[in-house]
C-alpha cells in the first residue's frame, strides 16, 4: 500500500517553574533612596463605579521609576487589564515590570501578568502593580486607558459635530456626501454616519460617503455624525436637503467607455484605464466588472482604477460601464483578460516546514532556521500542524495533549495538542532568535514569540500555519460536510490563528496575542476521499465537493479580512487515484495561491513495518525508474503531470524535497547496489520510536560504510552499506540540483521542504536550493 505522507511522532512535553522573576528584581530596588512625586495628571485615588489607573514617580537621580496602580471602582471582580499611555518628549523605558509591555514609537501598551490580572471589586494590583525604569524628565504620561476607558474614570468627551454635508453627485438612487471633519474630544475619530430621519444609511472612514437604495425623484434630509474609537457619537450636523433624479428627465444612456487597458499588475491586483464616455448629461460613475460581477465603482472624472484583493497567477476578465444621473448604463467597454503576477514575481518560491515538535528530540529551534542561514534563503514558513477540536469541530489550540505511541492507534492524534510548545514555553536566551529569553509569564513565548522575532528579523519572510498532517486529518471529512460546517470551522481558524485570540493557557494567550505572526492558512488535508489515510481517519465519497467548498470559503473568509492579502496554500497528493477521490483541481485551483504537491515518500517501511518493509525503493526519484517492479511508477515528474493536465498554471506548483531519508535494513546484493532488492524491514531510525527515518546530516553521521550512488536515469540519490545491510534513499546536492534544473524547465513556481530540522547545521541541502534556483 502506498502511503505516500508525513507522518507526525510523539513529542516530549517539558514544564518548567515559573518565579515571580518581577518581585525579585523590585527587591532590588534602592526603594529608601527614592522620593515620591505624584504627577499633576495624576488620577484621583479612587472613582466609584470604574476601573482607574493611578500614576506615581519616584526620582533616583540618574533614573526614576514609574507606578501605575489599578483600581477596581466596580462591583464585580476584573479577569484582566491593559494599559496604554503616551511617553512625554524626551522619556525612555528601559525596563518593565509586573505587566507585559510593547512600546511602539512614544505610545506604551501594558497587558497584566498572569499573577495580577484578577483584580477584586474595590481592589486594586498592590502590591504587584505595572511599574517601569525611565530616564529623562520626570513627567506624567499622557492619554492614559485603562480597559479603553480614560485612567481618571471620568467620562469620555465625545467628538464634534462636522459640518454642513455637501452632494457631489445625485442620481435617481444615489447620494454622493461630503463634508468637514469633526474634531476630535479624547479619541481619534475612526468614522462617520450618514443618517436620514435618525436612521444610518451609511458609514465612512473618511470625509466622503455615497448613500445608496435611495427611491428616485425623492427628496432627503441627511446628517452626518462622528464617532471615536471608543465608539462615542457626536451630535449630528446640519443637515442637508437633497431630492434624487427623476429618471424619466433624461433616458438617453451614456456612449461605451473605450480602450480598457492594463497599467500595472501585481500579485493580488489589477490596475485599469480607459478613455472616457460621452453623455449628453454627464457620467457621474464608472462601473468596474470583473468576471461579470461588479468589482469597484469609482466617481465619472476618474477613468483609472485598482481592483485589490485578486490571487496570483489567475486570469481576470474586466468591463467598464459608463453610468449617468438618471441611472442609464452605457453598453460595455471593450473585455480584457488580465493574469495576475504569480507570488515569486518572476524568481522561485521556497517553502520551508517547521515542525511544532522539533524543539525536543531534534533540539531545533526557530533560532535555527536563522543561525542556519535558511530564514534568509526562503519565502514562507509552514508551522507544522494545529489540529481539529473532535467535539467542536473546531481549530483546536490552548491543549497540551500528546499523541498516542500507535501509529495504528485511530485515536492517535484525537484533541491533541502543544499549547506549550506553541506559546506557553519560556525559551532561554541561548535557543531565541534575538538572544534575549522569555520572561516567563509574558502572553506570548513558545515558538510562535520566535516566529514572530524571526518575522522582525526578516521583514520579507511569510509564515503560515498548516492546520492537519497525517496524525491531525481525521476530522477535515466533518468539517467540510455541510456550509454551516465549514463556515464555523473557517471563522474559528481564523479567529485563533490569523487574528492571534489564543486560549489562555498557563498564563499565556490572550485577545489579540498572536495576532500579525501568521499570514495565512495552509491546508493538509491526508487524504480527502480516501481510506489509505491515518487509520481511524473519517472519509465520504463527497469529500471531493465538500473540499473544494471548504478551501473556497476559506479564500472568502481571509479575503473578507481585507488589509494584505492571506495566502492559502495545500499540500496535495502525488498519487492520481487519491487526486481523483479528493481534489477538484479546476475548483480549487482558482482559491489557492500555488499547491504543494508531494515530492516524496514514495516507497518506505514506515515505522511500524506495515507499509513496504520487503523492498528497498526510491522515496524521492524524480524521473521513474526503469527498474521498479511496482505496479504503478512513482516520481516527481509523475505526480506534476495531473496538476498541469487540469490546467493548473504551472506558477501555481511548488514539489516536495524531502531533507531526510527513508531506510531499509537486510537489503540483498543485486540490481544497482541494492535498488528494489528484497529487505527485512526498517532500518533504525534517528529517533528509536521512528524507525527507517533520519535526517539527512543525521543519516551522512550516523550510517557507517554507506557508499552513496546517483542514479542518472532516475535522478534519485541512495545509499547502501553491502549485501545485507542498510539501504537508503534521500536527497542530497545531487539529486537537489536536477530537481531545480526541472522545475525551471518546466516553469514551475518553486518547491517547499519537508522538514527544515533534517538539513546540516551549515545549510548544505539549502544552499543546493538556493544555487539551483537562482
Amino acid at each position: 500500500m502506498d502511503r505516500r505522507s508525513r507522518r507526525r511522532r510523539p513529542r516530549r512535553h517539558h514544564h518548567r517553574g515559573r518565579g515571580l522573576l518581577a518581585l525579585l528584581a523590585a527587591l532590588l530596588l534602592p526603594l529608601a533612596a527614592l522620593t515620591a512625586l505624584t504627577g499633576p495628571a495624576a488620577a484621583p485615588a479612587h472613582a466609584a463605579g470604574a476601573v482607574t489607573a493611578t500614576f506615581t514617580a519616584e526620582n533616583n537621580g540618574s533614573w526614576w521609576r514609574g507606578i501605575y496602580v489599578i483600581r477596581n471602582g466596580t462591583t464585580a471582580a476584573l479577569s484582566g487589564w491593559t494599559l496604554e499611555f503616551d511617553l512625554p518628549a524626551g522619556v525612555t523605558i528601559s525596563s518593565h515590570y509586573n505587566g507585559e509591555a510593547t512600546v511602539t514609537g512614544s505610545h506604551v501598551t501594558v497587558r497584566n501578568a498572569h499573577y495580577n490580572g484578577t483584580v477584586a471589586a474595590g481592589g486594586s494590583t498592590e502590591p504587584y502593580s505595572y511599574w517601569f525604569v525611565a530616564s529623562g524628565p520626570i513627567t506624567p504620561p499622557t492619554r492614559c486607558t485603562v480597559n479603553g476607558g480614560k485612567c481618571d474614570g471620568s467620562p469620555d468627551v465625545p467628538p464634534g459635530a462636522p459640518g454642513t454635508p455637501h452632494a457631489t453627485a445625485v442620481t435617481t438612487r444615489t447620494v454622493t456626501l461630503d463634508w468637514t471633519p469633526a474634531t476630535a474630544g479624547d479619541h481619534p475619530v475612526t468614522g462617520f454616519d450618514v443618517l436620514s430621519n435618525g436612521a444610518v444609511v451609511a458609514t465612512a472612514t473618511s470625509t466622503s460617503a455615497t448613500v445608496t437604495g435611495l427611491a428616485p425623484a425623492t427628496s432627503y434630509s441627511l446628517t452626518v455624525r462622528a464617532k471615536d474609537a471608543r465608539g462615542n457619537l457626536g451630535p449630528e450636523s446640519p443637515p442637508l436637503a437633497v431630492t434624487t433624479v427623476d429618471p424619466a428627465s433624461d433616458p438617453e444612456p451614456p456612449t461605451a467607455p473605450g480602450g480598457l487597458r492594463s497599467t500595472g499588475v501585481t500579485s493580488s491586483s489589477v490596475s485599469l484605464a480607459w478613455n472616457p464616455a460621452g453623455d449628453n448629461k454627464g457620467v457621474v460613475a464608472y462601473d468596474v466588472y470583473k468576471d461579470g460581477a461588479l468589482a469597484r465603482t469609482v466617481p465619472g472624472t476618474t477613468t483609472s482604477v485598482t481592483v485589490s484583493g485578486l490571487g496570483p497567477a489567475n486570469p481576470y476578465t474586466f468591463t467598464v460601464r459608463a453610468r449617468d444621473a438618471a441611472d442609464n448604463a452605457s453598453p460595455p467597454s471593450n473585455a480584457l483578460t488580465v493574469t495576475t503576477a504569480d507570488l515569486a514575481t518572476g524568481r522561485h518560491l521556497k517553502v520551508g516546514y517547521f515542525a511544532q515538535w522539533g524543539i525536543y528530540g531534534r533540539q531545533y529551534f526557530v533560532k535555527n532556521l536563522d543561525t542556519s542561514g535558511a530564514a534568509a534563503s526562503l519565502d514562507v514558513v509552514n508551522y507544522a500542524f494545529e489540529n481539529i477540536d473532535p467535539v467542536n469541530l473546531t481549530c483546536l489550540a490552548g491543549v497540551t495533549k500528546g499523541v498516542s505511541t500507535d501509529p495504528q492507534d485511530p485515536d492517535q492524534g484525537t484533541g491533541a495538542g502543544d499549547a506549550d510548545a506553541d506559546y506557553a514555553r519560556p525559551f532561554s536566551a541561548a535557543q531565541s532568535v534575538d538572544g534575549v529569553a522569555d520572561d516567563g509569564w509574558g502572553k506570548l513565548r513558545g515558538n510562535l514569540n520566535q516566529l514572530k522575532k524571526l518575522k522582525a528579523k526578516h521583514p520579507n519572510l511569510k509564515v503560515v500555519v498548516s492546520l492537519g498532517g497525517w496524525t491531525y486529518s481525521k476530522y477535515f471529512s466533518d468539517v467540510a460536510a455541510t456550509e454551516a460546517s465549514r463556515q464555523k470551522f473557517v471563522r474559528s481558524c481564523i479567529d485563533v490563528w490569523i487574528k492571534g485570540n489564543l486560549p489562555v493557557y498557563n498564563g499565556a494567550g490572550g485577545e489579540g496575542v498572536a495576532a500579525g505572526i501568521f499570514d495565512g492558512i495552509d491546508l493538509d488535508w491526508e487524504w480527502a476521499g480516501s481510506p489509505d489515510g491515518h487509520p481511524g481517519n473519517h472519509y465520504s465519497t463527497q469529500d471531493k465537493a465538500n473540499n473544494a467548498a471548504l478551501v473556497a470559503e476559506f479564500r472568502k473568509q481571509l479575503d473578507e479580512l481585507g488589509g494584505e492579502h492571506r495566502l492559502l496554500t495545500a499540500f496535495t497528493p502525488a498519487d492520481p487515484v487519491k487526486i481523483g477521490q479528493g481534489w477538484d483541481l479546476a475548483k480549487t485551483g482558482r482559491a489557492l495561491d500555488y499547491f504543494m504537491v508531494q515530492g516524496y515518500d514514495f516507497h518506505g517501511a514506515g515505522s511500524d513495518n506495515s507499509w513496504e518493509p520487503n523492498r528497498a525503493g526510491h522515496q524521492a526519484n524524480l524521473y521513474t525508474d526503469a527498474q521498479d517492479p511496482y505496479g504503478f511508477h512513482f516520481s516527481v515528474d509523475e505526480s506534476v503531470k495531473p496538476y498541469l493536465a487540469a490546467g493548473i498554471d504551472p506558477r501555481k506548483i511548488t514539489i516536495g524535497i524531502p531533507f531526510y531519508g527513508r531506510g531499509w535494513q537486510g537489503v540483498a546484493d543485486g540490481g544497482a547496489a541494492g535498488e528494489w532488492q528484497s529487505a527485512t524491514g526498517a532500518a533504525p531510525g534517528q529517533f528509536a520510536e521512528e524507525a527507517g527515518v533520519r535526517g539527512y546530516s543525521n543519516l551522512l553521521a550516523m550510517v557507517p560504510g554507506m557508499t552513496v550512488h546517483h542514479d542518472e536515469q532516475s535522478g534519485a540519490t541512495y545509499g547502501y552499506t553491502g549485501p545485507g545491510g542498510q539501504w537508503w534513499s534521500f536527497d542530497d546536492p545531487w539529486s537537489i540540483a536536477r530537481k531545480t534544473d526541472y522545475l525551471k524547465a518546466k516553469g514551475l513556481l518553486g518547491v517547499f521542504i519537508w522538514e527544515m530540522s533534517g538539513d546540516t547545521t551549515n545549510g548544505t541541502l539549502m544552499n543546493a536550493l538556493r544555487t539551483g534556483l537562482g
